[in-house]
């Protein structure tokens, strides 16, 4: 495994156009799975929510279940089934109960998908700090939602999370249980010289935590939501191919 002992910098600087399909697509669609007249329409809203990788969308798709139309609701547990994210598994067990065969079948579908997702062989275990603000500036609903989408994208990337506050013991025995490497991350936002925004991930082996070293990503032209939410996959890629994420022991 490479262990780095420079910074690696990463200038990723998006347009605005790009960044501006953010959170306010997440808005829109959710807009228009509760309020859209057509239930085409509405259905059509929860099957793209449920392509956008996203856990912020998990609370319009959850609401999206008590849609008078079958064909919405069925959409809609579709929608959560393609998240894949554990809060959409808890929403769609509370309907296990629905009278629709279709909508039944598809709760039951998603159910599946979501619990397989769940107990799929890991690629390597993740104990993730807190998310640090260094700024000062953003707020801390932001801050929040940042973090909730990197926990999700690390997931995505094959990680298995530790619980908080794990001992050695306990994470020298899920390591050797998985077959896996274990990492620690630390996140941090910071500010650029530029006026825009960075990502830092600061990398170390767990739970010995020795340093592996550190990657960063920048990013500027745009509110601060939409430059984070394009930072954190393009943090995650690097530091999964700097650190070896993939690889097993």
């Amino acid at each position: 495994m490479r262990l780095p002992t420079a910074l690696l910098l990463i200038f990723f600087l998006p347009s605005s156009a790009a960044l501006a399909q953010g959170d306010t697509r997440i808005t829109f669609l959710g807009r228009q799975l509760e309020k859209g007249r057509d239930p085409r329409a509405r259905s059509q809203a929860a099957l793209v929510l449920g392509q956008t990788e996203d856990p912020e969308a998990v609370t319009p798709l959850c609401g999206g279940l008590k849609d008078p139309s079958e064909l919405v609701r069925a959409a809609v547990a579709k929608g959560l089934g393609a998240l894949l994210e554990p809060k959409g598994l808890d929403c769609l067990q509370s309907v296990q109960g629905e009278a629709d065969a279709t909508v039944q079948a598809a709760v039951a579908e998603s159910i599946k998908a979501i619990k397989a997702y769940q107990a799929r062989r890991p690629r390597f275990y993740l104990s993730l700090d807190a998310l640090k603000d260094k700024t000062g500036s953003v707020p801390a609903e932001l801050v929040k939602v940042t973090e909730a989408r990197l926990r999700s994208k690390l997931v995505r990337r094959g990680a298995q999370l530790a619980p908080e506050k794990e001992s050695k013991a306990a994470a020298k025995g899920a390591l050797k249980k998985l077959g896996v490497h274990g990492y620690r991350i630390t996140a941090e936002i910071q500010k650029t010289d530029s006026g825009g925004l960075r990502l830092a991930l600061l990398c170390m082996t767990y739970p010995e935590q020795s340093l592996m070293g550190q990657v960063e990503v920048n990013a500027a032209g745009a509110p601060p939501a939409d430059l984070l939410k394009a930072l954190i996959p393009r943090a995650i890629e690097e530091a999964a191919a700097t650190f070896d994420w993939s690889s097993e022991t």
